[in-house]
């Protein structure tokens, strides 16, 4: 049987259900070793500032929600520690693909729906951050065509870009 699959902007009814998805998420990760997000993050005020944003997407599957994604225009602070080929980017953060669903090509349509919304938008690339333990992540975003472009030494990250189109004047 086919799921009835839906990315939407999330609604604020929509943010409970998310920051309990990001627990369940943050426990199966420490569960199977991976210290990628510790303590109480992510929770409900960081998608409630994503919300606020307009960048707090939800993934329905068969009207349930069973991920979602943050795409925001923005750089990060610790993002000017590595070179970036685009200046105009889209960042992804907290993308959560609930255990249950995983290896269902949710995290890889979730990221697609990223790229469609930058290139939609006039953005010129999406960058994104993982833990150097998230070998998932790793694997997903080099499938997808993303570039490593170095280590994020202040949050402990490792950087990745897609360059979507090249800046105006390059």
């Amino acid at each position: 049987m086919e799921l009835n699959k839906l990315i939407k902007l999330a609604s604020k009814v929509d943010l409970a259900i998310v920051a309990n998805l990001a627990s369940i998420v943050r426990e199966d990760m420490l569960n199977s070793g991976l210290k990628q997000w510790l303590g109480n993050y992510p929770a409900y005020d960081n998608f409630y500032d994503d919300f606020l944003k307009q960048g707090l997407y939800v993934y329905f599957a068969d009207k349930t929600i069973v991920g979602s994604i943050s795409i925001l225009p923005e750089n990060d602070e610790a993002y000017k520690e590595v070179i970036w080929e685009s200046n105009k980017a889209l960042v992804v953060h907290r993308i959560l693909v609930n255990p249950n669903y995983q290896g269902q090509g949710i995290g890889k349509a979730l990221i697609s729906f990223s790229v469609e919304k930058g290139i939609s938008e006039g953005y010129t690339a999406i960058k994104i951050d993982t833990h150097p333990d998230n070998l998932k992540m790793q694997k997903m975003l080099k499938t997808l065509g993303f570039i490593y472009r170095g280590y994020l030494a202040s949050i402990n990250r490792l950087a990745y870009e897609l360059v979507l189109f090249k800046d105006k004047g390059e």
